[in-house]
């Protein structure tokens, strides 16, 4: 007969002050903790170009892009993500260590992690109601997917390639592929 062990869980709390003092951030998922491990120079690259596109496109107005570090809470999925790219506009979203109301994520793919991102992360995020926009970056080619959702609450993709030029009408924002894989070699 098989014997059961149940993992050691811990509160969100608990999770929330460890992280502060942790060196290896953590993704929270129903009270267990996921290690985040280190990114190739393409995904860098990748995530600088967008963050960098956003963040000269959004000055001035508000809303605001973060990079990394920065936790999305999904209550409804009991978890905390930390996103390659997250812009708010929302104001109340004013956390020190999470946001709560993103209105696009963006997730650069990597061999590690493409089935979470797009599968466990797409249908977590997909909870957010403030959520309009989720974005998957190939690394290994110029490949965009824009999952939107649609007025009737219906989540579709626009898929972009080569040298097209994706469309994010949540931040009214053309982004060029070219300039996303700019010295991605």
């Amino acid at each position: 007969m098989a014997s059961h062990a149940l993992l050691p869980t811990i509160s969100i709390q608990e999770y929330l002050a460890g992280e502060q003092a942790s060196e290896i951030r953590h993704e929270y998922i129903a009270g267990q903790l996921f290690a985040m491990v280190g990114a190739s120079r393409a995904h860098n690259t990748i995530s600088l170009n967008i963050a960098s596109l956003f963040h000269a496109h959004l000055r001035g107005s508000p809303c605001q892009a973060f990079m990394a570090d920065m936790k999305v809470r999904v209550d409804k999925a009991e978890a905390f993500y930390y996103p390659d790219i997250v812009v708010t506009c929302e104001p109340r979203d004013d956390k020190a260590l999470f946001l709560n109301a993103p209105s696009l994520i963006v997730e650069v793919l990597s061999p590690a992690t493409e089935n979470i991102d797009r599968r466990e992360k797409r249908i977590a995020y997909q909870y957010l109601e403030s959520l309009k926009e989720y974005v998957l970056v190939a690394q290994d080619r110029p490949q965009v997917e824009v999952y939107r959702c649609s007025r009737t609450g219906v989540w579709e993709v626009d898929i972009y390639e080569g040298g097209e030029t994706a469309t994010l009408p949540s931040l009214n924002l053309e982004l060029p592929l070219a300039v996303v894989y700019e010295g991605v070699g």
